[in-house]
């Protein structure tokens, strides 16, 4: 091979000559060029790997063969590492009713991957079960909206790695310095000035569809003025209930736009330690959150399914999911999907939602579950990233609105 445009250590260099394996040379590879493609100088060490392409859905046969095909020629991880949602809860996709043929195919996928070393935590929120990145640590994770927080929440870095490179970061512990790894990359040039209050998860995902449809791929600033918005305190915990708006924001823009980092005046960790707006900013105001809610919000009548968690809820917002439904009887399909952790950390919480009919679903998301093929036509949810995507990659007609408006769609059928 001929000499790569990279200052690579002996180490790394041994890797790419295939001194250690086959299977480690072709993680090298893909990390290699992916920096050729994007300039970097050198590669880094990553503290932890989030992996996407889960789904059967997505992978289909030919993604299953690649991940058999790597994990046969010795591939394994290096650094912990977690896998985004499967299609299907893993134990209970019968009861739920997923296709048995699609459920079967799933769990080789989920094979191939224990047998590379990943743990098979099947989560969106890999923060709330153990994958907890520091400030300032370098890693390597797929799912756009656990990039968005683990950049602006957590003040770790990494950039929005596709399924095969995250997984080759996960081989030989390595990705390339380049964008959001990188200082520059990380200044704001858009400044953000939000005049209404943030009261809701659904607030929050409305204000990260409205800024993700303007700065697309850019790194936004917010100050939020109306001192009715539910913040967090700075430092807050990912499990604190009200870093869950963040969570919302963050999964927005990041589908809407392609938005990895955003900061937020006070409250995220650069924007307390440095000042991270650029002094060319572009200016938005915000002032209105109806626009957002509008246009995600569509025109079916009926409800046959209310969607909480995406991204995965947190224990907080289950336990408030039970509160809401408590010796009530619901007449549409509710699912509360989660990591299994999560879900057996309140355990009281997922007795009540079951007492009224509904399902606090493990694993899986609706956006990668085959949906269709089980009788859903229309959904109601609380998220502006499921709103956004259900109607593409699940043919569901969509009602977008607060939690308190979903599980009153919930107990009727039919959305008021």
């Amino acid at each position: 091979m001929n000499e790569v445009p990279l200052c690579l250590t002996p180490e790394e260099r041994a890797m790419l000559a295939g001194e250690m394996g086959v299977a480690l040379r072709r993680a090298v590879e893909i990390v290699v060029a992916l920096g050729k493609i994007y300039g970097a100088h050198h590669l880094i060490e990553v503290k932890s790997v989030q992996v996407a392409g889960v789904s059967y859905k997505n992978l289909g046969e030919a993604g299953l063969e690649f991940l058999r095909r790597w994990a046969a020629q010795g591939a394994r991880v290096r650094v912990p590492t977690t896998l985004n949602p499967a299609g299907v809860d893993v134990e209970k996709w019968r009861e739920l009713g997923f296709p048995a043929d699609f459920a079967h195919r799933q769990q080789e996928v989920i094979a191939a991957y224990v047998a590379m070393g990943i743990a098979p935590t099947c989560t969106c929120t890999p923060y709330l079960v153990g994958n907890l990145p520091s400030y300032g640590d370098h890693v390597a994770w797929a799912e756009s909206s656990a990039v968005s927080f683990a950049n602006s929440v957590l003040g770790a870095r990494t950039n929005r790695e596709g399924g095969p490179s995250a997984l080759a970061s996960a081989i030989c512990g390595r990705t390339a310095a380049y964008g959001l790894h990188l200082d520059e990359n990380r200044l704001a040039n858009y400044r953000v000035d939000v005049h209404c209050p943030l009261r809701t998860i659904s607030d929050w995902s409305a204000l990260g569809y409205l800024v993700g449809r303007q700065v697309h791929n850019g790194v936004p600033y917010f100050v939020i003025h109306d001192d009715r918005s539910l913040l967090p305190a700075p430092n807050a915990m990912p499990d604190d209930p009200s870093v869950d708006g963040l969570k919302s924001l963050g999964a927005a823009m990041a589908a809407v736009g392609a938005v990895g980092l955003y900061h937020i005046a006070g409250i995220t960790p650069e924007a307390r330690q440095s000042d991270v707006l650029r002094s060319d900013a572009h200016r938005i105001v915000v002032d209105d959150l109806a626009p957002g809610y509008a246009a995600l919000d569509g025109d079916p009548e009926r409800v046959d399914l209310v969607s909480i968690g995406c991204p995965h809820a947190s224990p907080a917002e289950i336990r408030q999911v039970a509160s809401m439904v408590a010796g009530r009887r619901l007449r549409a399909a509710l699912w509360v999907t989660t990591a299994r952790q999560t879900k057996d950390m309140v355990p009281e919480a997922v007795k009540a939602i079951q007492a009224a009919g509904g399902h606090v679903v493990a694993d899986t998301c609706l956006v990668v579950a085959p949906v269709a093929q089980m009788g859903f036509r229309s959904l109601a949810t609380n998220s502006a990233k499921m709103a956004f995507y259900a109607p593409s990659h699940s043919r569901l007609r969509v009602r977008f609105g607060s939690l308190e408006k979903c599980i009153a769609a919930a107990t009727s059928g039919h959305w008021d």
